[in-house]
């Protein structure tokens, strides 16, 4: 397959770089991504931003704005990480970051999109970077960053190839939001707004449900030294709770009983601080260690439903443990909840520690100003509003089949994005042909 070298700078038409400094922002208008917005794990930017310009700034501040299509570059901080823009683009780039849109006479825009993620072309940048606290790939430097571009059919073939692969990814990612945000809806309506309560209490049937669900709920509420509540629940704490259903909240392995030397390139998954992401493990950084640690470490071995915290820095996130990771190891600097066997409900726990009013306590009661510290004393007090065991169970009912689908999706995603990154090396080097990269593919789906 002959190839043909180009620079980054002679392979795009256009560099939208605006200036170096932060534009006027509010709290309205539209969003103002920033390079945490941008990963090589996702197809389009995320908007993790509290950011917005508005229209006036939109108009008259940028010197330009990326179109459907362009590839969002991050020059600082995580030099390289590139998304593709969507359509429409909604959102605005300021500094450490640019649009690239591709020569379309020279490179296919989906293949400048794979030969950018490639391990070839990172570890290029891997290499220039300048700075050592805060890496920074110099926007000068696109001349010195070259890729290696083959005939136009084999840019097709492996654009697409590529583009449609991380658009699977994308999809399924997107049915997993929705159903997240099904259960964390019927959640707040039962047990932070008390709907059904309410509608009960004035003599109206709860929306949404059965008859048989709906007489799993009070017609009224009552007032305690510790706040109202619909009648016969109860305010109580995460400690409390585990204890009187058989359960524990332990520290993971010291230090001393995981050492550097002890992981390995394959065997038992050990979760980390890094891995907890939007109540989920991530396994794309996962570490490993052999059996017989694990096995020597069988105290901190993971069950279904339990939950994992960060021991220190950010505190407030945590991970609920699926299928996927059962017999996995609860790692150094975290922290197991595990509710026991007599409790009903482990996606009920999972989204009341996941709410804002519980991740705000858990905050203001870490350990240290600086890099707050959690501990199980701390976890133990976590305040809970608990309703009967029956509608609890009635929940798990309801929530347990979206959290298996959710977890079903995360890992066909995984799956797909280990085949895609795998093979695109061999494809762009002609050791492999496309159809039998999607015939690898097909045989996942």
């Amino acid at each position: 397959m002959a190839s043909k070298h180009y620079s980054l700078l002679e392979i795009c038409s256009v560099i939208v770089d605006n200036r170096g400094k932060t534009c006027p922002v509010g709290d309205i208008g539209r969003p103002l991504i920033a390079t945490n917005c941008v990963k090589n794990t996702a197809l389009y930017p995320s908007y993790q931003t509290e950011r917005f310009v508005s229209d006036e700034t939109y108009a008259s501040w940028f010197r330009a704005h990326p179109e459907p299509g362009d590839l969002i570059f991050v020059t600082k901080g995580s030099p390289g990480q590139v998304c593709m823009a969507p359509d429409p683009v909604d959102f605005c780039i300021a500094q450490d970051m640019v649009a690239l849109r591709a020569n379309e006479s020279l490179v296919y825009p989906p293949f400048l999109f794979a030969s950018l993620r490639s391990d070839e072309t990172q570890d290029q940048i891997g290499n220039m970077h300048v700075g050592s606290l805060i890496p920074h790939f110099k926007k000068g430097d696109f001349d010195k960053l070259f890729l290696s571009i083959p005939e136009e059919p084999e840019q097709i073939l492996i654009g697409d190839f590529y583009l449609q692969v991380s658009e699977r990814i994308h999809r399924l990612n997107r049915t997993n939001d929705l159903l997240e945000s099904i259960a964390r809806a019927i959640f707040k309506s039962w047990f932070v707004d008390f709907d059904p309560v309410k509608a009960k209490a004035e003599g109206r049937e709860p929306e949404g449900m059965d008859a048989t669900t709906a007489a799993l709920f009070p017609d009224s509420f009552e007032v305690s030294e510790t706040g109202r509540l619909p009648k016969g629940w109860q305010f109580t704490t995460l400690g409390a709770e585990a204890q009187c259903h058989g359960g524990r909240i332990q520290t993971g392995p010291f230090g001393s009983q995981l050492h550097a030397s002890d992981y390995v390139a394959e065997g038992v998954p050990v979760v980390m601080p890094q891995d907890l992401s939007n109540r989920r493990v991530s396994t794309t950084r996962v570490a490993r260690i052999k059996e017989s640690n694990a096995v020597r470490l069988s105290r901190h071995r993971l069950e279904v439903g339990d939950i994992i915290y960060s021991r220190r820095g950010d505190v407030e996130r945590h991970a609920q443990i699926g299928t996927r990771e059962a017999g996995w190891l609860c790692g150094t600097g975290c922290l197991l909840v595990r509710m026991g066997p007599l409790w009903p409900s482990p996606a009920f726990i999972s989204l009341a520690l996941d709410r804002p009013e519980t991740r705000a306590w858990i905050s203001q009661h870490a350990i240290g100003a600086t890099l707050p510290n959690l501990n199980t004393g701390i976890l133990s007090a976590v305040p809970l509003i608990i309703s009967t065991e029956s509608l609890l169970r009635a929940f798990t009912r309801i929530a347990e089949p979206i959290e298996q689908l959710i977890s079903a999706n995360n890992e066909q995603s995984h799956t797909l994005a280990i085949i895609r990154d795998t093979l695109l090396p061999r494809l762009i080097s002609g050791k492999l042909r496309v159809p039998e990269a999607e015939k690898l593919v097909e045989a996942v789906l």
